[in-house]
């Protein structure tokens, strides 16, 4: 037995947990992040202090912020390495609610261990509590429990010997991790217990490959090979598995086209035969046809969301059929697929063995080819550059980077016209270079993730791309990356406002309302004055960040090269021009659905009606 405390004994705890797949093994909680309160400080705080030289310790700024670089961390990671994230009571663990919300909308693992009001009551309410008067047990941390896979409070010390071992099965649970969250009563964290020893032993969870089921793999052969169109989506599922080399090894042998997702890009090269590039609202005009036509629709990985399939507008051939394949079966049965509940590399590899000898049409395969190659034309185009004394659009900002990169470097975004732009337009080098959070499409998310991608990939140039909206939503963790000396690249577009919002306004008859940053121009009257007088490369720079200033094209071109060199943070600084100024990619290449008020008076909500009710008759139900 080991006399420690609650809290002693789950840092000594974490620090004996692994992973293993295919052979290697890695640490399962590799650091914790932490901003120390009253909850957790006496706690948590004293414990990680003990154990400084087995479990590294990072200090934030925001606890939002906090659990996005985890998030970063693991989804870099592939899922085999997590992190963990302490906070006090009170806002301290409600700040954490949004990014757990991401965390388990990715399936991506993050460990969670908000402080808790007292379990023994000597004080009620203590400072922070909520009082609940229909629920003494309630505090704000179950505001946790339906973003979280897992969810614990523990209200005895060996109380956290059956919950510390679920968490750790649910983290590394292919079909089921996302947030895990251990509420932590303050006066139980400091209890001392005895513990047995065996608590403490190496643990190793073993990261599983479940394979498809031979009548349902040989169901999923007969009908590739009845189709004449097939196309395959990759989700995000592709890179979790590792299963890129068994996509590409399954698409050279077949011949099927390989749309991607906004979590699946990447899964094969931009330069691929096969790789028709992004599907959905924010696809390619390439993968966008395909799916138009396309007779059966193998999904891998992929949670079928609004975006791929353009609000249910998309797959439009008579008799489309889908075959998922995916861990979860929830997200294999959708659209009434042929499911394939199995690991993604498994699937795939069974499926390319099934097929052995079976080719698409060589005519089908030259058309999409041929259609890759005019998408690629327009992409060039929008990448241009031709005069390197005016501003950039937002794409030249990205063909710059384009010219820039190697397979090295990771591009990370989650929200505003950026996502839309990169899916449709980025020349992906490698299965990790195109990092886009679209699942809870966060503002603030990319520059505390582009903390933990480089905590989880040291030496690599690490780009977080945001816009002017998205800054201002989460600027505080370039104190840490300063203070952690993470050399970070963070390109500001300044738009001067949320421009891409305000495009979704001006289609829905919204007119761009409460959606430019700009000045009021009298009492009552709409922000239509000048731009506001904000200056956030300066804010980066009191911050701790080195700044670099672009105005035009050509100083651009060079500011980005001198920050890919960088060993400190790293900030390059561009006005891309008001939210009405287009960004240069092609439109949207399908539908989505944003309901546009029914009865309105102004012209332009009638017209985006009538627009609408056009789309929407052609959404299906595929039965």
């Amino acid at each position: 037995m080991r006399r420690l405390t609650t809290a002693q004994a789950l840092v000594r705890f974490l620090t004996a947990q692994y992973t293993e797949r295919d052979g290697e093994r890695h640490r399962l909680v590799a650091a914790t992040w932490g901003i120390f309160g009253h909850g957790n400080v006496a706690g948590i705080g004293q414990a990680l202090l003990e154990s400084a030289d087995t479990m590294p310790f990072v200090q934030g700024r925001s606890e939002q912020a906090m659990v996005h670089a985890a998030v970063g961390y693991a989804r870099q990671s592939r899922r085999l390495s997590a992190h963990a994230v302490t906070t006090s009571i009170g806002p301290g663990a409600t700040n954490l609610v949004t990014g757990a919300a991401l965390a388990t909308v990715n399936h991506l693992p993050v460990l969670l261990l908000p402080g808790d009001v007292f379990a023994t009551r000597p004080a009620d309410p203590v400072l922070q509590q909520i009082e609940v008067p229909y629920a003494g047990d309630v505090s704000v941390n179950d505001a946790l429990r339906p973003v979280s896979r897992f969810f614990d409070r523990i209200t005895r010390p060996e109380a956290l010997i059956p919950a510390a071992l679920q968490a750790m099965r649910v983290l590394t649970d292919p079909a089921a991790t996302g947030a895990v969250t251990l509420a932590l009563p303050q006066d139980v964290q400091a209890e001392a217990y005895d513990w047995p020893e065996e608590f403490f032993a190496e643990r190793v969870w073993r990261i599983t490959a479940p394979h498809p089921d031979p009548g349902v793999l040989a169901d999923a052969v007969r009908a590739v090979r009845a189709a004449r169109r097939p196309l395959l989506v990759a989700g995000g599922g592709v890179h979790h598995s590792g299963a890129e080399g068994a996509l590409a090894a399954f698409a050279e042998a077949t011949g099927v086209p390989v749309a991607s997702t906004q979590a699946g890009k990447g899964a094969l090269r931009h330069d691929h035969p096969a790789d028709v590039g992004g599907i959905g609202h924010t696809g390619t005009a390439t993968a966008d046809a395909l799916a138009r036509t396309a007779d059966l629709v193998i999904g891998v990985g992929t949670r079928f969301t609004d975006f791929t399939t353009a609000s249910g507008t998309l797959f439009q051939h008579p008799g489309v059929r889908f075959v998922n394949i995916n861990v979860t079966g929830a997200d294999a049965h959708k659209l009434s697929a042929l499911p394939v509940v199995a690991d993604a590399r498994a699937a795939l590899r069974g499926l390319t063995e099934g097929l052995r000898g079976h080719r698409v049409d060589a005519a089908y395969e030259a058309a999409y080819g041929k259609e890759k190659a005019a998408w690629e034309e327009r992409v060039s185009a929008a990448f241009g550059a031709p005069d390197p004394g005016l501003p950039p659009t937002q794409a030249q900002v990205l063909g710059l980077l384009d010219e820039l990169v190697t397979e090295d470097d990771i591009l990370i975004n989650a929200a505003g016209s950026l996502p839309g732009d990169l899916h449709k337009l980025w020349r992906a080098r490698s299965a990790d270079q195109y990092h886009v959070e679209y699942g809870y499409s966060c503002m603030g998310y990319e520059i505390p993730a582009a903390i933990g991608v480089s905590m989880a990939a040291p030496g690599r140039p690490v780009w977080a791309l945001v816009g002017d909206g998205t800054y201002l939503m989460n600027p505080t963790e370039i104190v840490t990356a300063v203070q952690e000396g993470v050399p970070i690249r963070l390109v500001v577009l300044q738009n001067h406002g949320y421009a891409s919002i305000g495009g979704l306004s001006e289609a829905v008859g919204g007119e761009r309302f409460g959606t430019a940053y700009r000045q009021r121009t009298g009492p009552g009257r709409a922000y239509d004055g000048a731009p506001l007088p904000v200056d956030l490369a300066a804010n980066a720079a009191s911050l701790g960040m080195r700044v670099l200033r672009a105005t035009t094209v050509g100083d651009l071109r060079e500011a980005l090269a001198e920050a890919r060199e960088a060993t400190v943070p790293t900030c390059v600084y561009t006005e891309t021009g008001m939210p009405d100024t287009v960004s240069g990619p092609p439109a949207a290449q399908a539908w989505w659905d944003v309901p546009v008020a029914e009865t309105a008076a102004r012209p332009a909500a009638v017209t985006a009606r009538e627009d609408y009710d056009r789309h929407v008759a052609a959404r299906r139900r595929h039965l």
